[in-house]
């Protein structure tokens, strides 16, 4: 036995060596930017290459936004980046949109910007947002030809850039918030500025020490003074098994000679700089120099005081087993049965498992960790906004109370501040809703309407007409000419995020698919994408199920009876012929 274990062991330090050694680098920017024409030959050279393609829906949504670039005083003419759908351009107020980047090497962005004075346009690829669904990018683009053409503008290593700003007076200055790799080292996140044009970047601001994860996630320019500069470090990092999105690498910077020179603010008195510092998402009123700060605080909250009437999830984490015989039967059987452990889980069999050895009482609270579950009952701090007057002389926070329901515990998912450049008081959130406060930051309510979609990214406001707001959001882009009265949905753009797709045996054939947001839709393999249906009120898609939609399956046997499933495990059966809905979420052993 002895013999059999020493091999063992020999056997598991070899295989660590052995991984060790034989551990994959992160591609280089390099080999990444040749691919594309090696990808521009190969598909040349597809059987596919002959095939017209055409669009078959749906188009009731679009996908992901995560950038707006304003390139008119009225608003008539817009950019829009989408986090896996490329770069759209509307003239005419988001009426009908053109595609001008399908051609690059990749098409998901992360932000944009359009110079006022010559129109070229910047695009900084790799979303921002830290998913599992976020993808990185080539570095930057830039066009003088109003997106016909574009030329790779270097940072090929940036991975994610969060937000690009330029410099109004000179054309060829421009600085970019890069958040760097999501899953490797990071090596490339801070803030970095070109004075060419995009030839050569210079990193003027960094994260160092213990805290090289931290990368820039928002940046901001001051429209009357361009050496002025706000920036926000993120300090944040992703594996395969977990995801890390706070640390005291998170804070935010001022320069006051365009990038040569940084003093941290964060470091101010008012400010919740912490190891459970998040994403951060910055706002400048101009006029009234202040300074406004959205910030995931992932700060825990004192524990609730439980009532002696119930027992809470968390009794359980570090209880002994003769703190857990001495429970009480019937509330014990109340818990069970209210978080609806397996039927044959009761208090009496509980007891007797717990004091055989069977189980012990952190089951019992590991039993209830689900991921969906997580996002939205975590107990933190969670999105807060601070604001720093123009004296600098310490932050405060807007809010007396908590802001609920806005960024749940997934703030790295969200980061939107904007004021209202007429009014300082006038500030704007994107989180899961969009909100609005009129006094400062102290009460929020929500602006948001049944055609809007949840999961704000970004808000533009006109500076010449404040009720006009352009908002991008999970769903695509809307139109709002009164605040956010009432909204008009701008969703031409055929860019949903498909996680699957599936086409049964009926005749004609039907098309189903599973979306990133925007659930699970069933159409005609015959549709014609058109605006048709606006006219007869009918649209030939429909949706059979929500939340993001994932892995479809239809009985070949019967094509109305059809499996659909969404995020965290969540699957059902539909007959549609009978009208039959079952849910199905296996339940694992306790």
């Amino acid at each position: 036995m002895n013999r059999i274990l020493l091999l063992l062991v020999l056997a598991a330090v070899g295989t660590s060596g052995l991984a060790q050694r034989n551990r994959l680098a992160p591609t280089s920017a390099t080999e990444r930017l040749s691919v594309n024409d090696q990808r521009a030959s190969s598909d040349a050279a597809s059987w596919t290459a002959g095939l017209d393609l055409r669009c078959v829906g749906p188009t009731v949504m679009s996908g992901r936004v995560v950038d707006i670039a304003v390139d008119s005083p009225d608003g008539r003419t817009f950019y829009v980046a989408y986090a896996s759908g490329g770069l759209w351009r509307t003239v005419n107020h988001g009426t009908s949109f053109e595609p001008l980047f399908d051609d690059a090497l990749t098409i998901t962005l992360g932000a944009i910007a359009v110079h006022p004075e010559t129109g070229r346009i910047w695009a900084g690829t790799g979303e921002v947002n830290s998913s599992r669904s976020s993808y990185a990018g080539t570095g930057m683009y830039t066009s003088d030809d109003g997106g016909a053409t574009w030329q790779q503008a270097g940072l090929g290593d940036a991975h994610h850039i969060g937000r690009i700003v330029l410099d109004p007076g000179n054309a060829d200055i421009a600085y970019a918030a890069v958040l760097g790799p999501l899953y490797s080292a990071n090596t490339s996140g801070g803030v970095w500025k070109t004075s060419d044009g995009g030839t050569n970047w210079e990193r003027v601001l960094q994260q160092a020490g213990d805290h090289g994860d931290a990368g820039a996630v928002d940046l901001i320019i001051d429209p009357s003074n361009s050496n002025r500069l706000f920036a926000a470090l993120w300090d944040r990092t992703r594996r395969a098994w977990d995801f890390r999105g706070n640390g005291f690498g998170s804070g935010i910077w001022e320069s006051t000679d365009a990038g040569a020179t940084w003093k941290e603010l964060s470091a101010l008195e008012g400010f919740p700089k912490s190891e459970f510092t998040g994403r951060i998402g910055l706002a400048w009123h101009a006029d009234s120099e202040q300074l406004f700060a959205l910030v995931d605080n992932q700060a825990p909250l004192p524990a609730e005081e439980e009532s002696e009437a119930s027992y809470a999830p968390d009794d359980f984490k570090a209880m002994t087993p003769a703190e857990f015989a001495a429970l009480d039967t019937a509330l014990l059987e109340a818990y069970l049965e209210e978080n609806n452990f397996p039927r044959e889980a009761t208090a009496a069999s509980a007891l007797e498992d717990v004091a055989a050895g069977a189980l012990v009482p952190r089951d019992f609270y590991d039993y209830l960790t689900d991921g969906n579950r997580a996002l939205f009952e975590a107990d933190i701090a969670g999105a807060e906004v601070y604001r720093l007057p123009a004296d600098r002389a310490q932050w405060v926070r807007t809010h007396s109370e908590a802001l609920e329901d806005v960024c749940y515990t997934y703030g790295y998912y969200f980061g939107l501040i904007e004021v209202d450049p007429a009014d300082a008081d006038r500030l704007y959130i994107a989180g899961v809703p969009l909100i609005e406060s009129e006094d400062g930051g102290e009460t929020w309510s929500s602006i948001g309407a049944p055609n809007v979609h949840v999961d704000h990214h970004h808000l533009w406001i006109d500076p010449a007409n404040p009720d006009h707001l352009i908002n991008g959001n999970d769903g695509g882009i809307n139109i709002s000419w009164d605040r956010g009265e009432n909204w008009v949905k701008c969703n031409s753009p055929e860019v949903g995020q498909f996680y699957a797709v599936e086409v049964d045996n009926a005749e004609p054939y039907r098309i189903y698919g599973g979306l990133q947001d925007n659930g699970t839709w069933r159409g005609p393999s015959t549709y014609r994408d058109t605006p048709g249906w606006h006219q007869s009120g009918h649209y030939a898609w429909t949706s059979i199920g929500g939340g993001d939609g994932m892995q479809i399956e239809v009985d070949p046997r019967d094509p109305d009876v059809v499996f659909t499933g969404s995020q965290f495990g969540y699957y059902s059966r539909q007959d549609f012929n009978a009208d039959a809905y079952t849910g199905i979420h296996p339940q694992h052993a306790l």
